[in-house]
């Protein structure tokens, strides 16, 4: 990787608090988040792995949803927990680039992750009859790989966009992992080529998944209406129930902080909006899809008993 500033060698990561006593409190709070995290979501992969009612393409995504919250929540929370309890809250730069590179990957491919639910419960709703053959096991594990390969694909060029401007104004990041917003902060010379990629990367893959989704769900709509009976509408929308409040609170939080003019970021509620989606909405994702879920919850009682 390219450094654009050779002076820097390490950043400091501000954190939450400077205070002791909150840092402790806070070191409780994220082990808990994370220690759930890593528990729903790892039963959740194990029951769609074992039962075999469970073995359709609607929990084929749910469960590489889980695995990649696992990895995600991975990227962010065993730094922040260090960070807590160590008065050492220095990252190398290898390490920033690392943590900068996975967080926006993974970010990424939760964005096209959840575009391809979308089409897949549009297929499920408004083409029944081919869903079977539409959706087999090759276009599910196709989707899949090509949102892993797009979003690190992109991933890259965003990397090694950043880490080439110079860091000129220090290198202490007043947030807790290293966020692209923070690091521009510290850049400085002309960025302008640099605000046309990052332009460009959130159009390809924040603003175009969000546009499929919400076309896929303009016909899902349309679906739902066209069904008589009161019941059968409840039970298909049903499936779709989660999803949305999935898609809601992730791109929401997204969208809010990459999305708004320059000059109104304000990196104290930026912190907060950021640690929902890199610590909380992995923890919560499991549980919006298991909840209420039938099938779910009577494998669980099949693998307890």
């Amino acid at each position: 990787m390219e450094r654009g500033n050779h002076t820097v060698t390490e950043f400091i990561l501000v954190g939450f608090t400077t205070d002791p006593l909150m840092q402790l409190v806070l070191f409780v709070v994220f082990l808990g988040v994370y220690s759930l995290t890593v528990v729903a979501n790892a039963t959740l992969i194990v029951l769609i792995c074992n039962d075999s009612r469970l073995h359709t393409p609607m929990y084929f995504f749910i469960g590489n949803l889980s695995f990649l919250d696992l990895w995600y929540s991975s990227v962010y929370t065993p730094k922040i927990l260090m960070t807590c309890i160590s008065e050492d809250k220095s990252i190398s730069f290898a390490g920033c680039v690392c943590q900068f590179f996975f967080s926006a990957g993974l970010a990424y491919t939760e964005c096209y992750l959840l575009a391809a639910m979308a089409y897949d419960r549009y297929m499920a709703i408004s083409k029944p009859l081919r869903y079977a053959q539409a959706m087999s096991i090759k276009v599910c594990a196709f989707l899949v790989a090509s949102s892993y390969l797009g979003a690190f694909i992109n991933s890259s060029i965003i990397t090694k966009r950043t880490f080439a401007l110079d860091f000129c104004s220090g290198n202490i990041i007043d947030d807790f992992f290293c966020d692209l917003l923070p690091l521009v902060k510290l850049a400085c010379g002309r960025k302008d080529g640099y605000q046309t990629i990052l332009y460009f990367l959130l159009a390809s893959n924040v603003i175009t998944p969000t546009v499929l989704i919400l076309a896929s769900y303009l016909f899902i709509i349309g679906a739902i209406l066209r069904i008589r009976s009161t019941q059968g509408r409840l039970k298909a929308f049903s499936t779709c129930s989660s999803h949305l409040v999935s898609v809601t609170l992730y791109y929401g939080s997204i969208l809010y902080i990459y999305s708004r003019p320059r000059s109104s970021y304000s990196l104290d509620t930026d912190k907060i909006v950021s640690t929902f989606y890199t610590v909380v909405f992995p923890m919560l994702n499991p549980m919006i899809y298991s909840l209420r879920n039938k099938d779910v919850k009577e494998a669980l009682n099949k693998l307890i008993k």
